[in-house]
């Protein structure tokens, strides 16, 4: 388990590869509980190749000194990322 906010990642490796790869991430609030948006690809292992860029919305609780992550929100597509920035500026704009 991650005791800081730098160690915390999304990065796994399964029987030597990567299987997900951290290409970012930007920590949107910190504390207690803490927000984390990622950008990462999957290993197609079809393909032998990693896949289109993905991005994730983690939340992490600190408890005892350890984060634990206790909500996610995936967004699968460029597209859905742009709809969701979309929607957020118009909020935000009003």
């Amino acid at each position: 388990m991650a005791e800081t906010i730098d160690e915390l990642t999304i990065s796994y490796t399964e029987d030597g590869i990567e299987t997900t790869k951290e290409l970012d991430k930007k920590v949107l609030s910190k504390g207690a509980w803490s927000t984390i948006i990622y950008r990462y690809q999957d290993w197609d292992r079809a393909k032998e190749e990693y896949g289109k860029d993905k991005y994730t919305i983690r939340r992490y609780q600190k408890r005892n000194g350890e984060y634990q992550q206790k909500s996610k929100f995936n967004i699968s597509s460029a597209d859905q990322a742009k709809q969701l920035i979309e929607a957020l500026q118009g909020w935000v704009d009003e």
